[in-house]
């Protein structure tokens, strides 16, 4: 619900600050005290366009700032959107939402939700649950033929089977993705074909092995220097075996002497046994150590012929990379995705037959579905028009009709429905509108095109009353929905708004010239303006029963005994009226 409301230099507004009650809430006022300008300011936050025509004069900015609290349901509804732009409600249970929006001398504007910059689509998407405002013709949701389906597949309980239809249509459309995607241009195709047998060729005719480049460079730097390497093998195993005979002493030479002398030291003391077997231990080792660096000399060999085709493999390999990835796996991996692809478009007719197949049957399983939900929604449909059309005699408005026109279009690649091919979408095959008759005898027309501005204002309530289950939205405001009716009907629709916030847990917000309507209240405003230093100022004061009843006593039209009694028989009437539908 909203909680509360602050304007700040928006038109003759200075600083306002207003905290509305949970029920039914009324503004009352003078003409020209502020009361539609208020309402501004509110479809201001909620997204609508901006004029920088209402800051107040001599300021450079306006701020209209709005916090609500949101139900359980409503913080399931939005949580999703909030956390992934990273939005997230305050509070201490997360289910305090502020919406604000600046407006500037420039011309620029500035849109926050809890306090983060936002664009301003994504503030209307936000708003858009959270408030409807019923007026002159402006943001009248219900006007919008786009929320009729919806609201009469709520009013009907038809979430499963619309649901259903949207599952199966989503199926469609991915089966329809891929026939897009296979039915390309068939010179395409072959140009295709023929640019993957190659790649497949050239990388299978190179037989590429994981690990090969490593191999291959570790080669290349051997044979480029094999020369030196078996200059430095030789010197090393002469030095190990004394190999080269030239009289010099070997470390095997030299590690005899040493164990024929522990040997000699060992027999006279024991203690230094361990010695010559660490010795022994360490001669072994460098005769393998000999051994295998023999071994490594004689399998070198300077070889400009197997230089160069480790050459001309990595350069291969190179070529490769450049070409189709980073390295050889990346390179193997190029090559099955061509012979994927490839395969894939070889055998393409026989997947688009497939998918032909697919498509048509499920064009016949959501003509099945969305047939099935037509029926139900039209069974619904003259339930819905009989609850409008009784709320609308109690709001005096007897002899009106209401109805919801269904219409079908045919489409060459439609649903399967009997012996037709209907357009749908994710909510089936119906475009659905409600009309109005408020004159016995005239035709049928949409609502926009018919009513007045008094009867779209009971008419609203009226439906509003009927979908209290579909209509999920916490805060309904009401901007002179008195219009054109007298203190008897007033009655009467001050115990419907009021039933709203008792039935569906509606917050209403009303504004209003009618005592018997404003009689309702649970909290009522006073809004008026005064001059100060020469300036217009707009104040809301929260009125206690003594000024409601001098409040309505004015609505009344005048200020004497007489009429402040009329004023306390209407709070009494109201308040016994609220107590039996309590009950």
């Amino acid at each position: 619900m909203l909680l509360e409301l602050h304007i700040r230099n928006f038109a003759i507004i200075d600083d306002l600050f207003v905290q509305f009650a949970p029920g039914f809430n009324v503004l009352t006022g003078e003409t020209g005290a502020g009361k539609s300008i208020i309402l501004d300011a509110v479809m201001l936050v909620l997204g609508e366009r901006a004029d920088t025509g209402m800051i107040r004069a001599g300021s450079q900015e306006a701020l209209v700032e709005v916090t609500f609290r949101l139900s359980a349901e409503m913080m399931a509804s939005l949580q999703p959107l909030l956390q992934a732009e990273g939005l997230e409600s305050e509070g201490e249970a997360g289910d305090v939402l502020v919406l604000a929006r600046e407006l500037r001398q420039n011309g620029r504007t500035i849109a926050r939700v809890n306090g983060r910059s936002v664009n301003l689509s994504l503030l209307r998407q936000i708003a858009s649950p959270l408030i409807d405002i019923h007026g002159q013709g402006q943001h009248l949701s219900l006007l919008k033929p786009r929320s009729h389906l919806p609201l009469l597949d709520v009013f009907a309980g038809l979430a499963a089977e619309r649901t259903a239809v949207a599952q199966q249509v989503a199926r469609l459309q991915t089966v329809q993705r891929e026939l897009e995607n296979l039915r390309q241009d068939e010179r395409f195709k072959a140009q295709r074909l023929d640019m993957l047998q190659y790649q497949i060729q050239e990388i299978s005719t190179a037989n590429l092995q994981e690990g090969e480049e490593e191999e291959l460079r570790a080669e290349r730097t051997r044979l480029a220097n094999a020369e030196q390497l078996m200059r430095s093998a030789g010197e090393a195993v002469a030095q190990l075996t004394g190999a080269e005979d030239d009289g010099a002493e070997s470390i095997a030479d030299r590690l005899g002497l040493v164990e024929r002398a522990l040997t000699q030291l060992v027999k006279f003391d024991e203690t230094q046994t361990g010695k010559l077997e660490q010795l022994q231990g360490l001669a072994f080792q460098l005769g393998e150590l000999a051994e295998e660096l023999q071994d490594y000399l004689e399998e070198l060999e300077f070889n400009p012929g197997r230089l160069g085709y480790v050459e001309e493999r990595l350069e291969l390999i190179n070529t490769l990379k450049r070409k189709y990835g980073d390295g050889v796996p990346a390179i193997l991996t190029m090559g099955d995705q061509a012979r994927n692809e490839l395969d894939q478009i070889s055998h393409s007719e026989e997947r688009i037959a497939e998918l032909v197949e697919a498509e048509t049957a499920a064009l016949h399983q959501i003509g099945r579905l969305a047939a099935d939900l037509s029926q139900k929604r039209k069974a619904a449909a003259k339930r819905l028009g009989a609850a409008v059309e009784r709320q609308l005699t109690e709001l005096y408005m007897d002899g009106t009709k209401f109805q919801v026109d269904f219409r079908v279009e045919p489409h060459p690649n439609g649903a399967f429905v009997g012996e037709q091919r209907l357009a749908f979408d994710r909510s089936g095959i119906d475009r659905a509108e409600f009309l109005i008759s408020p004159n016995p005898g005239e035709p049928l027309k949409p609502m926009a095109k018919v009513a007045s501005g008094g009867e779209t204002a009971r008419l609203m309530l009226a439906l509003k009353t009927a979908l209290t289950e579909a209509d999920a939205t916490p805060t309904l405001i009401f901007d002179e929905i008195d219009q054109g009716i007298g203190g008897r009907v007033g009655d009467v629709v001050g115990r419907k708004l009021w039933r709203l916030t008792t039935r569906a847990q509606h917050q209403v917000i009303v504004v209003t010239h009618l005592p018997q309507l404003a009689g309702y209240g649970d909290a009522h405003f006073h809004v008026s303006k005064r001059a100060s230093d020469g300036r217009t100022i707009t104040a809301v004061a929260n009125l206690d029963r003594d000024g409601r009843i001098t409040e309505l006593a004015a609505m009344l039209g005048t200020q004497d005994e007489h009429a402040r009694g009329g004023a306390a028989a209407i709070l009494q009437q109201a308040q016994a009226a609220k107590r039996r539908m309590s009950n």
